[in-house]
């Protein structure tokens, strides 16, 4: 049996599970969400938690067993505490500044690369560090991978956009070919 698909969800206090046909509607106290039903498990809601179990023992349903019960805890956990991903913007003249849904990165470019925050999601600037959140985990993460990906950290100075508690691993410049 999955280790992580029979692990029942806990819901918090606020939190309210709606189980339909198609969908799985999650509300609390940060919003709403919805994640689709799997036909090849069966969603049981008692005393404050959520249960999936298997219908079959087809390698599709093994498969879907562990993933429709994380998302469905993300779904509960996005709508209870939210999710958020913190990045650095690093180098000599490198700035990050959010003007409404606008996220304006100076990079090294020519011009300001500007991002648009999608709805749903929100963006912070505290110095060098800009800070996405939202109540959905994908969103977050997409939007997260996509500003990073504008100026990906290199490795000879570290220049770029970093996740925070990201490693570059650093190599060694043009004096450490010498010694010959």
């Amino acid at each position: 049996m999955s280790r992580i698909g029979k692990l029942p969800i806990a819901l918090p206090k606020g939190v309210e599970v709606k189980l339909g046909d198609e969908m799985v509607e999650v509300k609390g106290p940060k919003g709403t969400l919805r994640t689709p039903v799997c036909g090849l498990l069966h969603y049981e809601l008692a005393d404050g938690r959520v249960t999936l179990t298997r219908r079959e023992d087809s390698r599709e349903s093994r498969a879907q067993h562990g993933l429709r019960r994380t998302l469905l805890a993300n779904c509960v956990e996005g709508v209870s505490k939210g999710f958020s991903k913190t990045m650095e913007v690093i180098g000599v003249g490198y700035k990050v500044a959010v003007k409404g849904n606008i996220i304006e990165l100076s990079v090294g470019f020519s011009h300001p690369v500007l991002v648009e925050v999608p709805k749903g999601l929100e963006a912070r600037v505290d110095g060098q560090k800009l800070t996405i959140s939202g109540i959905d985990k994908e969103m977050v993460g997409e939007m997260a991978a996509r500003i990073r990906r504008i100026r990906k950290p290199e490795p000879y100075k570290g220049k770029g956009i970093k996740y925070e508690n990201e490693v570059i691993r650093r190599k060694a410049g043009k004096s450490g070919a010498k010694g010959k």
